[in-house]
């Protein structure tokens, strides 16, 4: 009689918490222990046209990111946008979902774990009759939430989930802890929540490499022009400057930076050349002013970007912002820090005892 698959729900309390990136640090470390692993996001957001289908963006770099044959790659079943929301709500859609989920997720031979991305939060889905709860009842799944610590008061949202979810949820995983916060989090945090009954699998530093966005992703949030290196789109920018000040003072600003945005005005020449100097990914130009000739002729030698935008400082500065904290797992080096931060920091045995499953039963 062949086994049944295991079922792990990967959810978070709040949106952008780093669901998929746990997704893809768990999977890449459970297929070097031997485990079969089947991947899904029933629950889709942000869509690709493909080949005349349409492919949820996550489960397509997720499932090529781990080799996954197609027969361990659930599709997606509904895209949570403003065209399916509103079918819901005029009554156009009547379709239960829950049953679509049982015939979709539950036929035999998944392997060894069924390992699918939950709802952003708690309550998204449920117009749906999909929200994470909903979903793991639906499946018998275990549910690991993923949550941004922010500080201590994170437990808060953390016992409110307990409180919802029950014996659903097996653990949760603190994620973007700060470096002063760390020891904090293990010392105080972490024993409390167990005491609380939440088993707390992992701690994860925060990393600006997985917080990082690539300069072709700001050209296309702030609509801007590229100016010179445009095929240098893929660098990746870690932090954010705003050339604002003097001079003397804009040179020691930036020297303490790592891989940078510089945002600044067109006209602040000294700006732009001392930011050149330093640790720059791109520079970011408002106002419309082109830079002089020796500025993008710098620009090129050095390979950094400049990008025009049509954006006072403060609105570029706000996209910027919101763009860091909305970040996808899109590029290998930062699917490399991941798998490391979870091989490092993640209790792979005690989560396999809790699901019943061992490496050595995997590779037998």
């Amino acid at each position: 009689m062949p086994k049944s698959a295991k079922y792990l729900l990967i959810g978070s309390t709040q949106t952008y918490s780093g669901k998929s990136a746990t997704v893809l640090g768990l999977s890449h470390q459970l297929k070097q222990k031997g485990l079969d692993i089947t991947y899904g996001k029933p629950l889709g957001t942000c869509l690709n046209a493909s080949g005349g289908s349409v492919i949820e963006e996550d489960v397509q770099f997720i499932a090529h990111s781990l080799n996954l044959p197609a027969n361990r790659v659930t599709p997606t079943m509904l895209t949570l946008d403003q065209v399916s929301v509103q079918k819901r709500l005029r009554g156009e859609d009547k379709t239960d979902y829950q049953q679509s989920l049982a015939q979709q997720y539950l036929p035999a031979s998944r392997g060894d774990l069924v390992l699918l991305e939950g709802p952003g939060d708690l309550e998204e889905g449920k117009l749906f009759n999909l929200s994470l709860l909903q979903a793991a009842e639906v499946l018998d799944a275990g549910v690991l939430l993923v949550a941004r610590y922010k500080s201590l008061l994170s437990v808060e949202a953390l016992l409110s989930a307990k409180q919802r979810l029950g014996d659903r949820l097996i653990g949760v995983v603190l994620n973007d802890i700060p470096t002063d916060q760390i020891a904090t989090s293990q010392t105080l945090l972490r024993p409390f929540l167990e005491q609380q009954g939440i088993p707390v699998f992992a701690t994860l530093p925060k990393s600006d490499l997985l917080r990082s966005v690539s300069v072709g992703e700001l050209v296309k949030q702030l609509n801007a022009e590229v100016l010179c290196c445009s095929d240098r789109l893929d660098l990746l920018v870690e932090s954010l400057a705003i050339g604002a000040m003097n001079v003397n003072a804009a040179v020691k600003y930036f020297r303490k930076r790592h891989n940078m945005a510089v945002v600044t005005g067109g006209d602040r020449v000294e700006i732009q050349q001392a930011a050149l100097e330093t640790s720059t990914q791109c520079l970011i130009l408002t106002g419309q002013l082109p830079p002089p000739a020796f500025i993008r002729n710098r620009a090129e030698e050095l390979e950094i970007p400049i990008l025009s935008v049509d954006l006072d400082t403060l609105t570029t500065v706000e996209i910027v912002d919101r763009t860091f904290g909305q970040v996808r797992l899109h590029e290998p080096i930062k699917v490399q820090c991941i798998s490391q931060l979870m091989g490092e920091h993640f209790d792979f045995e005690r989560l396999l005892s809790v699901l019943g499953l061992s490496p050595a039963a995997a590779l037998s």
